[in-house]
């Protein structure tokens, strides 16, 4: 588990132009539905591309203990013997999803709308993620929990027997809401309806409908219609899954912030609903080009070709946020770098991620030399310029993934290096991060000892 050992620093330098190409691995989200839809299809579903990290890894592991075969046939090959909707046995013993909260909600969908008992828990920094958000919907289809204040886990989740379908309406942008509400709806006799103000990612809809299932979406001036016809059969397929575009964001912008850089990032997908980040990015000058632009699996993939650039501060709209909520942590590195303010409103959602991550970015960006004004929806960072980031700090992780890259990102431009207080946790999502980044030519090494402090030889 991420988070559960020593810490391990990571250190970060100023390295020169990163170069070759990067292979992703594959999108996280993806993967995830891809393992929970075989687990509730019948027949074989077979997976190409999986992403092995941790926080896929809990979910693989939280499918097999509730009645699914998931067996590694090789690497990123994977093979799912699912049991059919509504066909999940009780699990024998706590399900355990680490850091993930993405794996944590969908599977409380999927499990909420079957008569037994499902307890969850996970890591330090999950156990203060507030899961009322996925609890709330769950109850209107006859589920109720016992828990801690909230609905933090560890928590149990009591499901309904005789579950009757919902027409929800999302307070908030939240994909991870929505897919539960829709995983919830599969087990539930007659149509499910989640009703969203601003799209947000839609791996959900596209695989539920390569799986079997029928799904309507009625765009409409009160909002995105989402129906879900209860109770399908869903047949097992071969997914391929595509190169997560969360995860290519940072060596992405490691290239576009470190001098002489040139980088290929093949078959990244590139789904609409999660591409506001090198939307963002290009209107602040960066040289981005798609090549070779495709579909796999159901999804919108091309080759990205990356190269230095100077950055411009830019006002990103706040609708685009829920496309690119993920990215806010590396896109205010991005700013760090760039000529003028970078203001990025509509962003509250940052603060109930695996830390407060405009909390988390603020701290950290101050303490490197970079000024940062944040509210409770918003954050400006004013920017330095191409070579204007001092570093030279020691920053907190939070046992977030994306706060740790981010910073190693922001060290390898600066002026001094940059000390990350552990590395652990960008195990959750990109296992292959050091490796891969060294490989391009960045200056990252794990501190073997890490009382020496930032900047010693």
């Amino acid at each position: 588990m991420a988070g559960s050992g020593p810490s391990i620093p990571l250190i970060a330098r100023k390295s020169s132009g990163l170069r070759g190409e990067a292979p992703i691995p594959g999108d996280k989200s993806v993967s995830h539905r891809a393992l929970i839809f075989g687990a509730m299809a019948i027949g074989k579903t077979r997976i190409t591309g999986l992403l092995e990290g941790e926080d896929v890894l809990d979910t693989a592991k939280a499918m097999r203990a509730l009645g699914a075969t998931v067996v590694r046939k090789g690497l990123g090959e994977w093979e799912v013997d699912g049991v059919g909707t509504g066909g999940f046995c009780e699990p024998e013993d706590v399900l355990d999803h680490g850091n993930s909260g993405t794996g944590v909600r969908l599977v409380m969908g999927a499990v909420a709308t079957h008569g037994f008992n499902t307890t969850f828990t996970g890591d330090a920094s999950l156990r203060k993620r507030p899961m009322n958000r996925i609890l709330q919907p769950m109850a209107l289809f006859g589920a109720s929990s016992v828990g801690r204040s909230e609905g933090r886990l560890p928590l149990t989740l009591i499901g309904a027997k005789e579950p009757v379908p919902v027409e929800y309406r999302l307070p908030v942008p939240s994909a991870q809401v929505k897919s539960a509400v829709l995983l919830a709806g599969l087990n539930t006799p007659g149509e499910t309806c989640v009703i969203e103000d601003e799209a947000t990612r839609d791996h959900t809809e596209r695989m539920l409908r390569g799986f079997g299932a029928v799904v309507e979406v009625d765009e409409r001036a009160q909002g995105r219609f989402i129906r879900l016809q209860g109770q399908p059969e869903l047949k097992g397929q071969e997914i391929q899954v595509g190169r997560d575009p969360s995860s290519a964001a940072f060596p992405v912008v490691a290239a576009l912030l470190v001098e002489g850089s040139h980088l290929q990032v093949p078959g990244i997908g590139l789904n609409p609903t999660r591409a506001g980040l090198y939307e963002t990015l290009q209107e602040m000058g960066a040289d981005l080009t798609l090549q070779n632009e495709r579909e796999e699996g159901g999804e919108p993939v091309a080759d990205l070709i990356v190269r230095f650039s100077a950055l411009k501060g830019v006002e990103v709209p706040p609708e685009r946020a829920a496309s690119m909520i993920d990215e806010y942590p590396i896109l205010s590195v991005a700013a760090a770098f760039a000529q003028g303010p970078t203001v990025m409103r509509g962003v509250k959602e940052l603060r109930v991620k695996e830390t407060d991550r405009i909390a988390a970015m603020a701290t950290g960006l101050r303490a490197c030399g970079v000024e940062v004004e944040e509210t409770e929806d918003s954050m400006t960072v004013f920017g330095r310029g191409a070579d204007g980031v001092r570093g030279g700090a020691l920053v907190s992780s939070e046992l977030d993934h994306r706060i740790a890259m981010s910073f190693a990102v922001l060290g390898l431009a600066a002026q001094e290096p940059v000390t990350i207080d552990d590395a652990g946790p960008i195990a959750t999502s990109f296992p292959n991060f050091l490796p891969l980044m060294q490989g391009l030519g960045a200056d990252l090494v794990l501190d073997e000892d890490p009382g020496l402090g930032a900047g010693h030889e």
